[in-house]
């Protein structure tokens, strides 16, 4: 079940439809769900847990899916603790834009443009660009440890 107007739905078709060997923001994937990098500037190692399914609510789950999607996150969320030494990871769930089950977990650290504030809110600084390439350079190894920490 899809939605042709949910922008999470129409990019895990793309991963579908991507020639073998095309660089990509899926990390993991199985029957159920996926693990995607996001490319917000900034914030490398920001990640998306998204259900396949174009389902509005974690309650529209069965307890087992619900248990397998946060089984994931924590998954994800100790690869950038271990890989990537954020000061704290943020986890959230909204969909009030895009209405599709999906969790956002975005390492964060004290010199981030946004921090202590959400990454949504207002901006407390300019990012040192040195410190962002550095946290970018980790990417490969985050890759490799969310695998790793979902097999």
């Amino acid at each position: 079940m899809t939605n042709a107007n949910c922008d999470l739905c129409k990019l895990l078709a793309s991963f579908d439809a991507a020639p073998a060997g095309a660089a990509s923001p899926l990390v993991w994937r199985d029957e159920r769900l996926a693990v995607v990098l996001v490319d917000e500037p900034g914030y490398p190692g920001y990640a998306r847990v998204v259900w396949h399914e174009h389902v509005r609510e974690m309650t529209d789950l069965s307890p087992e899916d619900r248990g397998h999607v946060m089984k994931t996150v924590w998954a994800v969320e100790q690869a950038q603790r271990t890989t990537m030494a954020p000061h704290k990871v943020n986890v959230a769930s909204f969909g009030n834009m895009t209405p599709h089950v999906h969790w956002h977990v975005i390492p964060r650290y004290t010199d981030d443009a946004h921090f202590p504030n959400p990454t949504w809110g207002a901006k407390q600084r300019e990012a040192d660009p040195a410190a962002v390439a550095a946290r970018a350079a980790l990417l490969p190894a985050l890759r490799a440890a969310i695998i790793l920490n979902l097999k």
